[in-house]
């Protein structure tokens, strides 16, 4: 277990400093990253120049690791993510990761879960909803 949170911790670092750690170590050669939002990426190679293309484009402000829950040959990870893009733009949000494992140790299938953070009660006025005139978040 304290192997599969090196990995992640790795991973997550890497975005904050925009390096290259040693992706090749901590991914399988036929890994498939899902984002939240829709993108996925399927390969090693697919995920080092969606890495190195994003952080072009966007800085990783902050991702905590709030805490790993291990189960077989998976682990998830709550966490919280800020990053600010090129644009001056800043995302805000809450998630999950569903990591898999190859037997070697290597991550074989991630795949993210994001939640709004900005939340609020519907039915604080009374019985009927009454929500805010925002569209869905993206993910």
């Amino acid at each position: 277990m304290e192997e599969r949170e090196r990995v992640i911790r790795l991973w997550f670092e890497m975005w904050l400093r925009k390096r290259d750690l040693g992706m090749g170590e901590i991914f399988a050669p036929d890994a498939v990253y899902l984002e939240s939002w829709g993108p996925e990426y399927h390969g090693l190679e697919k995920i080092r120049h969606w890495f190195e293309e994003w952080n072009t484009r966007g800085t990783v402000l902050r991702w905590d690791i709030r805490g790993f829950f291990h189960r077989g040959e998976a682990t998830a990870v709550e966490w919280i993510f800020c990053n600010q893009m090129t644009d001056g733009r800043v995302e805000a949000f809450e998630g999950m990761s569903l990591v898999r494992w190859t037997p070697e140790g290597k991550i074989s299938f991630l795949q993210e879960f994001g939640c709004n953070e900005d939340r609020y009660d519907p039915y604080a006025a009374g019985p009927e909803p009454v929500f805010r005139p925002e569209g869905s978040r993206w993910f």
